[in-house]
């Protein structure tokens, strides 16, 4: 964003600084008219549109034999291949063969719901038609064959695949999909006709029924909608040869809905529902994208709308350097293996996206990874990537201080949206990692069947309400479940980087005239000043939070941290009569508890309608050079 765009963002919503003398406040106040009449302006569509053949046509290109979903012959022996000759690939192989061997041993799963959801079992059975069916296509050994068989046998007997919570059902259709795609040759008749049946019943008709009456998840813009079409495209398709009728109007349908989702990921990849989400959403995107080109031999332009090319980076800076996610949202904090990323490091020839798959999966890759597995990219194609970042698409900020060592100092923050599928009222939040520990952490989701987690009671819950964030609270009350934020003002650079969002439509219950916060990443990025700026219409009590794991020593206005020997120093730099205090955090039952975390406050003592609240997070030892601190106005950041 432009210093014009920033200044009339700020006048249109009436976020002017205080001590801005009266003549630039009369031209930024016409900048902000202007910036008003061209918002009032009709606006472009996003992206390209996709025109998806008739449904009669669209199977046309149909590849007849199977296998043909995700990985064709030649995908296979480039995996061969790469078992051979690549030491990760040879590790990846010898992984998947170990848990093949598990699951040998196990039980089917059983139609036992966890709330209204079949969703854990939906997903053990992908997991494991992944990882048999690849052993099994590897190898041919009858073993992975059979084990899948009682698995089959014992899921097309349920009564249903319980479509009231749809994602059950895509993600079961898209297990039996690539059953039946990859087994093919060699299930028995009775077999092939039961798989197809039970994935034809209990998966494609029931999805038949939403897109006609353009259900909730067909126009949805994010993951329900990324996770239903690749599953059901992907179930479509296994069976397209011999349900054309059926398979050529979801194929169609399916076409085009995702481009609402992929939508979303505009302009830069970036994902509004966080992190955890964004992997959820990425991997059916790819199932859906991977199964046109390969049954198809297209995808209709799906996978050039904008933002598709740059998805990946967002999982790259999501990820910090100990593998923990910035987690804001309904997000896990343990990032993990992301297989998606190797697929999006072939399609795009993007080496980076290679690396950073490399890096997740560590000493647990899965199936996917080793069905996905792309060699190329390593150290030097991460550290060309920039130590900052701004996602518009989200508007998320990203610091570290470099992309290898897992003592690197990285920080996330977040301005957003409240409204965003998934979100916490968490405008203004943000993690601090430095010395390999997380010392300012998000506690991400609660238990999703909790009641009205997805209604009336969300924002009674500490993990979703303020309160649960590294937020501002004013008068003690939750932001604007309607509110949206935004980054006015960034800056990247290893001396000094920053960004400021303006947080003011968040604390609008509260009277908010003007509420911008500021975070800057100090001497080559080894402090954190957290900088606020309040102005209300009438005095409330302001306070400043951070949830951390490490225990706390309050000494007034500093306050020490400590977690497996490293510490950390809390220091109130502003107002002078503020103080450090601490409490635990401590949910109320039904709600999960936080063990071992606390919350480091500053509370000040009157409230005010106006203030200046600003905190420097600095571990130690301190770096060298590192001076005082002298605090200027967010406006005049520079």
């Amino acid at each position: 964003m432009t210093k014009t765009n920033r200044l009339a963002h700020a006048a249109r919503r009436g976020n002017l600084h205080p001590s801005w003398p009266a003549g630039l406040l009369v031209g930024w106040l016409l900048w902000g008219l202007a910036g008003a009449m061209l918002a009032a302006a009709p606006k472009a569509a996003p992206g390209p549109g996709i025109q998806a053949p008739p449904a009669g046509d669209i199977l046309k290109t149909l590849r007849r034999e199977h296998p043909r979903l995700i990985l064709l012959p030649a995908d296979l022996e480039r995996i061969r291949q790469y078992a051979e000759g690549n030491a990760d690939a040879r590790k990846y192989l010898a992984t998947v063969r170990e848990t093949g061997e598990r699951m040998l041993g196990q039980p089917p799963v059983e139609r036992v719901l966890i709330g209204p959801r079949l969703l854990d079992k939906s997903r053990q059975v992908v997991n494991r038609m992944h990882t048999l069916g690849l052993l099994y296509r590897l190898d041919g050994e009858r073993k992975w064959l059979d084990r899948a068989v009682r698995e089959l046998r014992a899921v097309a007997a349920f009564t249903d695949w319980n479509p009231s919570h749809f994602l059950d059902v895509a993600e079961m259709t898209h297990a039996f999909a690539i059953a039946y795609d990859w087994f093919y040759p060699g299930l028995a008749e009775a077999d092939r006709a039961l798989v197809k049946q039970a994935l034809v019943d209990r998966g494609l008709r029931e999805a038949e029924k939403i897109y006609r009456r353009n259900g909730s998840w067909v126009v949805s813009a994010f993951n329900w909608n990324n996770v239903c079409n690749g599953g059901i495209l992907s179930g479509a398709l296994a069976v397209a040869d011999e349900e054309p009728e059926l398979a050529g109007y979801l194929a169609a349908a399916a076409v085009r809905s995702l481009p609402k989702a992929l939508a979303s990921y505009a302009p830069d990849g970036a994902w509004a529902e966080g992190p955890g989400y964004w992997g959820y959403a990425t991997r059916y995107t790819v199932v859906a994208l991977a199964s046109l080109q390969s049954a198809l031999g297209t995808d209709f332009g799906l996978g050039d709308l904008p933002g598709m090319a740059e998805a990946g980076v967002f999982r790259i800076y999501g990820a910090g350097p100990a593998g923990q996610f910035f987690n804001f949202a309904d997000a896990g904090e343990n990032s993990g293996a992301e297989p998606s990323l190797f697929w999006l490091a072939r399609r795009y020839q993007n080496p980076a996206y290679a690396a950073a798959a490399r890096r997740a999966a560590g000493a647990r890759p899965s199936a996917l990874d080793l069905a996905y597995f792309d060699p190329q990219g390593g150290s030097a194609d991460l550290q060309r990537l920039p130590l900052d970042r701004h996602f518009r698409a989200a508007d998320i900020v990203f610091f570290r201080s470099d992309w290898l060592t897992k003592e690197a100092f990285y920080a996330g923050f977040k301005a957003g949206d409240n409204k965003a599928n998934h979100s916490n009222l968490d405008l203004g939040t943000f993690i601090l990692d430095a010395q390999g520990e997380r010392w300012a952490i998000e506690l991400g989701a609660d238990d999703y069947n909790l009641p009205g987690y997805f209604g009336k009671q969300r924002w009674n819950y500490y993990r979703l309400r303020t309160e649960g964030q590294n937020c501002l609270l004013l008068d003690g009350g939750n932001q604007d479940p309607k509110a949206a934020a935004s980054i006015v003002a960034f800056h990247g650079g290893a001396a000094r980087a920053f960004a400021v969002a303006d947080l003011t439509a968040g604390y609008a219950p509260a009277g908010a005239v003007r509420v911008w916060r500021g975070l800057a990443a100090l001497d080559q990025h080894r402090r954190l000043l957290v900088q606020d700026e309040i102005a209300t219409q009438k005095p409330v009590a302001v306070e400043w939070g951070m949830h951390t794991r490490a225990t706390v020593e309050v000494q007034g206005r500093r306050a020490i941290l400590t977690q497996r020997g490293r510490r950390l120093r809390a220091e109130i730099l502003a107002p002078p009569e503020a103080l450090f205090t601490c409490a635990p955090v401590t949910p109320p039952p039904p709600q999960k508890p936080a063990p071992g975390v606390s919350k480091l406050l500053v509370r000040l003592p009157e409230k005010t309608a106006q203030t200046r609240l600003a905190i420097l997070l600095s571990p130690e030892p301190e770096p060298a050079a590192a001076g005082p601190v002298a605090l200027q106005p967010l406006g005049e950041w520079k």
